[in-house]
C-alpha cells in the first residue's frame, strides 16, 4: 500500500467534488483533469493540471477524445511492483496515476426529458469515463477508483488516518462499486437502443 501522489478528476455530478479536491491537494496529491471539472477546481483555487497538457495531445472531436492516451491509461493499468511495467513508463514519460474519481454522463436523467433527440442521448453515453474507471477498478490494488460522491469523506478521513493511503479493504469495495454502476450503465443504454429499434 503506497500514498496517493496522482490523482485524475473528471466528474459530471460536482457535489462535494472542491472540498474533497482540496483535501487532495491538502495531502499533496497532484491532480489532473478535464473540461468542466478543470475550470471549476481552478476557480476554487485548486492547482490542477489539464489532462491535454499533460498528455501533449488536445481534446478533440467536440470533446469525444479526452482522455483516451496511452499516457492516462498506462499511468492507470501499470502493475506497481512489476519493474518491467515500471521501466515502460519510464521509457515513456509516463507518471503512475494512483487515484481516479470520475462519475458518468448523466444518460439516464437525459434519456427521461421531455422531447429528447436521439442524438441526444447517444452524445451523453460516456466512453472515457467508464473505460478510466474500469482500468482503474482492474488496478485497484494499487489505484483508488471513486464514483460515488457519497463516498469523498469517508476515503479523506482515511487518507489522514493512513498518511495518505487507502486500504486494500477500501480499494476493493470502491472497484466493486464501479463494476456494478458501469454494467447498469451499459444495461440502460442497451435498453433504450432495444427500445429505438422496436419503435
Amino acid at each position: 500500500m503506497s500514498r496517493v501522489k496522482r490523482a485524475i478528476i473528471s466528474v459530471s455530478d460536482k457535489t462535494g467534488i472542491v472540498d474533497f479536491a482540496k483535501a487532495l491537494h491538502d495531502m499533496e496529491v497532484e491532480i489532473l483533469s478535464t473540461g468542466g471539472t478543470a475550470k471549476t477546481l481552478k476557480e476554487a483555487g485548486i492547482p490542477v493540471i489539464e489532462v491535454s497538457e499533460y498528455t501533449g495531445f488536445p481534446e478533440i472531436l467536440d470533446g469525444r477524445v479526452k482522455t483516451l492516451h496511452p499516457k492516462i491509461h498506462a499511468g492507470l493499468l501499470a502493475l506497481r511492483d512489476n519493474e518491467e511495467h515500471m521501466q515502460t513508463l519510464k521509457e515513456h514519460g509516463i507518471e503512475p496515476i494512483d487515484m481516479v474519481v470520475v462519475n458518468l454522463y448523466p444518460f439516464e436523467k437525459t434519456i427521461s426529458k421531455e422531447g429528447v433527440t436521439f442524438q441526444e442521448a447517444i452524445e451523453n453515453i460516456d466512453i472515457g469515463g467508464p473505460t478510466m474507471l474500469r482500468a482503474a477498478a482492474k488496478n485497484f490494488v494499487s489505484v483508488a477508483v471513486v464514483i460515488d460522491p457519497a463516498d469523498y469523506e469517508r476515503i479523506r478521513e482515511e487518507m489522514v488516518g493512513l498518511g495518505g493511503q487507502i486500504s486494500y479493504k477500501t480499494r476493493a469495495m470502491l472497484a466493486q462499486k464501479v463494476f456494478t454502476t458501469t454494467s447498469k450503465y451499459d444495461a440502460m443504454i442497451a435498453e433504450y437502443l432495444k427500445k429505438t429499434i422496436e419503435e
